[in-house]
């Protein structure tokens, strides 16, 4: 169980604001249904993360996704990247690709971009690069439609893994 009747607006927003990448407008919403809900849980507070962007239009939806880094890109090579992305891709191995394997992700990103304008998006945490890569060609193939939902239901994996390591580091600062 969170303690969300201990939190102000402020704190809420430090620790849950980063959930979906750069979209901290998801977290703020959800702080408004439950800012006096003491009782709230950890997957009760994911669900109302997920069901608010899911409520959202097309657009939020899809600037949701473009949010995103791509992996292994520009973003990337240049240091660019939230502590959560970096620290998510570095878990994947990501930075540590050969010339071959950058030259793969970026013509794949190319790729990705031009079909679906925005950027391929996995929950890599516990994926290999070879993982990756054969994902990312797989989805290639999909529909715009399919791979709109696929992209979302990744964001939303993400967010999970995130809130997940957030509550278990602020558990751990709590004794």
């Amino acid at each position: 169980m969170l303690d969300i009747g201990e939190l102000n607006q402020s704190r809420f927003m430090a620790l849950y604001g980063g959930l979906y990448e750069h979209s901290p407008w998801i977290a703020a919403q959800v702080w408004t249904e439950i800012q006096n809900d003491a009782s709230i849980t950890v997957d009760a507070l994911a669900l109302k993360l997920k069901n608010t962007v899911d409520a959202g239009t097309r657009e939020q939806k899809m600037d949701l996704l473009c949010a995103h880094p791509e992996l292994a890109g520009k973003a990337a090579t240049e240091g660019s990247l939230t502590a959560e992305s970096t620290e998510e891709q570095s878990r994947a191995r990501l930075d540590l690709c050969s010339a071959e394997e950058f030259e793969q992700f970026h013509q794949l990103n190319s790729a990705y971009n031009e079909k679906f304008s925005f950027p391929f998006i996995m929950a890599v945490r516990n994926s290999s690069r070879t993982e990756i890569l054969q994902a990312f060609e797989a989805r290639l193939q999909n529909s715009e439609p399919q791979e709109f939902e696929t992209a979302l239901e990744q964001v939303h994996q993400i967010a999970r893994l995130r809130l997940d390591a957030t509550v278990a580091a602020d558990t751990e600062q709590g004794q």
